[in-house]
């Protein structure tokens, strides 16, 4: 069954945490073979992260 708890918003500025790189999401996509949602930011558009890759800024 799929979830629809995304954690990140379009628009929403969050920060890649192996790099602490602030990022703005463009869009979410849920992988339903992977049963998690995958993000597109706007500063690397041709790259997808998943929740677990990011975190909400403070």
């Amino acid at each position: 069954m799929r979830s629809l708890n995304n954690r990140f918003k379009a628009g929403q500025t969050v920060s890649i945490k192996e790099t602490g790189e602030a990022v703005t999401i463009l869009k979410s996509q849920y992988v339903k073979n992977m049963k998690r949602y995958s993000y597109i930011v706007k500063e690397h558009p041709g790259t997808f992260f998943f929740e677990e890759e990011l975190q909400s800024q403070d």
